[in-house]
């Protein structure tokens, strides 16, 4: 039965399902879950980035609509289910990827700028080295120096990004006049993939987004839960450009019944990694999220305490349901699968599922060592990526297990801040993403960090949180002590190997980043 078409006769079906869509950076992916969170049916498809200039790199709006509409309907068809019978949407989406458009028109000013995006590199580089953020830092550090208040420790460490919305959103209206004449009159809307997405689902009626899509643009404040005049101001960004923020699990209405031939209600906004987060069930303080795909993330709840932001680590707002509001601190390290697709497609081997076994099937790499930074480290904008200490020996097996062997080490030194840090007792860490089903890594990092790491049976994490998140809005679950019950363990990691045994990979790994630094 095609999706949308009316059922012939009886009554519809009761609704027991629900959708999680996950907009990520190389996929979209739809699965439809039942009240078991068993996968009943899927669709993906692969997303495609635009380089319209070196260091640019751009979504296409109207071809991310039209795959995240098509995802949908393959995967309620392949479910073999109708429409009718979805209690909620839950929309997961990759962060501080934005757009704006015209608020009477809808009609976007540019495409989507991605949070790989560089095109703000100049102005992130001279805002770090100017003396008014110098200034800054003074201020704030004297400020929670008197005041004892975390609030002001964030800002005494303030340093931009070009991972960061503000300084990208700040160049939309220092570049396109079109966007800032229509900030002027409050006639431009600013939005992340999810606003944009709802806005297009509702045709117009809904512009909001979700507290932990809105705190990882980095110009919504934690503390305070409101978008950051102070920064805004700083940046010339107009305060009109933003959406309202609601919960994360939330009726946002319903999608207009021309697309999918019913009113199908949007439940969830929620970003990718608190997605994720919600998806293994780290509901407690202490519980630690490992996410390894395009990029890496670790995630801490930190329950109701926010702790400021120190450098390698940065707080975010995990989700809001009703009252509560959940605080995760967030590590981020770039080019894990991506570096492996690129060593894919220089054939260093045929298929992914391969290199755990290339990996193991040598010793140690030789001494080769693989240095990522294809998508540019945010501490470190000139970092290059580069392969040191090859040989006339040197095979693809070594070249393979050192690209794997650099995602464990990167693992290692984030888990190592996050230790001395965040002083909240670590409970086991579950792992996800792609990367997470290579048994190599997992392994090695397990080792590193002498801890144990479960994978979870469906490492599509972030479509099975904006479900959860989705189906609690619509009463498809009634808590999340529920959700906890359909966790299902598919292997755990525990350490093998003493540290002790990696230190002389590791020193030599840390001696070529150190010498791929400001390329």
């Amino acid at each position: 039965m095609p999706c949308g078409q009316p059922e012939s006769g009886g009554a519809a079906a009761p609704a027991r399902y629900v959708l999680g869509v996950d907009v990520g950076s190389t996929a979209v992916k739809c699965h439809v879950y039942d009240r078991a969170a068993a996968v009943r049916g899927s669709s993906c498809r692969k997303v495609e980035s635009l380089y319209p200039h070196p260091g640019w790199v751009e979504l296409d709006p109207e071809v991310l609509w039209s795959q995240f509409i098509g995802v949908i309907k393959e995967a309620v068809q392949a479910a073999g289910l109708h429409m009718r019978q979805v209690a909620g949407l839950g929309i997961s989406t990759q962060r501080a990827t934005f757009i704006t458009w015209h608020r009477k028109t809808g009609k976007p000013f540019h495409n989507f700028i991605s949070w790989q995006d560089l095109r703000s590199a100049e102005l992130v580089n001279s805002w770090n080295r100017s003396l008014l953020l110098k200034v800054i830092h003074v201020i704030f550090t004297m400020l929670h120096f008197l005041t004892g208040n975390d609030r002001y420790l964030a800002p005494s460490f303030l340093t931009f990004s070009t991972h960061q919305t503000s300084m990208k959103l700040s160049w939309v209206f220092k570049n396109i006049p079109e966007a800032d004449e229509a900030a002027k009159k409050n006639n431009c809307c600013f939005g992340t993939v999810d606003t944009w997405l709802l806005y297009k689902l509702t045709k117009g009626s809904v512009y909001a987004t979700d507290y932990s899509n809105a705190s990882s643009t980095g110009i919504f404040e934690p503390f305070t839960k409101c978008w950051n005049p102070t920064l805004s101001n700083l940046l010339s960004i107009p305060m009109s450009v933003y959406p309202p923020v609601k919960d994360t699990s939330f009726n946002f209405g319903s999608a207009d019944s021309e697309i999918f031939g019913v009113p199908v209600p949007i439940t969830s906004l929620v970003a990718d990694q608190q997605s994720a987060m919600f998806g293994e069930c780290c509901f407690l303080p202490g519980d630690v999220k490992l996410t390894m795909g395009t990029g890496g993330f670790w995630n801490i709840n930190t329950g109701g305490n926010l702790y400021a932001s120190k450098r390698d680590l940065y707080p975010l707002i995990g989700w809001k349901i009703g009252d509560e509001v959940v605080y995760i601190t967030e590590g981020s390290m770039s080019d894990i699968g991506n570096a492996i697709k690129w060593a894919q497609d220089i054939n260093l081997f045929i298929n992914v599922d391969e290199t755990a076994e290339m990996a193991r099937s040598i010793v140690d790499s030789q001494g080769v060592c693989f240095v990522p930074g294809f998508q540019v480290s945010a501490n470190d904008p000139y970092l290059c990526a580069s392969f040191m200490g090859l040989k006339p020996t040197t095979s693809r097996s070594h070249l393979v297990r050192a690209i794997l062997e650099s995602v464990a080490f990167r693992n290692k030194q984030l888990y190592d801040i996050i230790v001395k840090k965040v002083h909240i007792p670590l409970q086991t860490v579950r792992a996800d993403g792609g990367v997470s089903n290579n048994s190599f890594v997992m392994q090695m990092t397990s080792d590193l960090i002498n801890k144990k790491i479960e994978k979870p049976a469906n490492t599509d994490m972030s479509s099975l949180g904006a479900a959860f998140l989705a189906g609690l809005a619509s009463g498809l679950w009634t808590d999340k002590e529920q959700l906890k019950k359909l966790r299902r363990i598919e292997a755990v990691f525990e350490p093998q190997k003493d540290l002790e045994e990696y230190r002389p990979a590791m020193d030599n790994w840390m001696q070529a980043v150190n010498r791929s630094l400001h390329w």
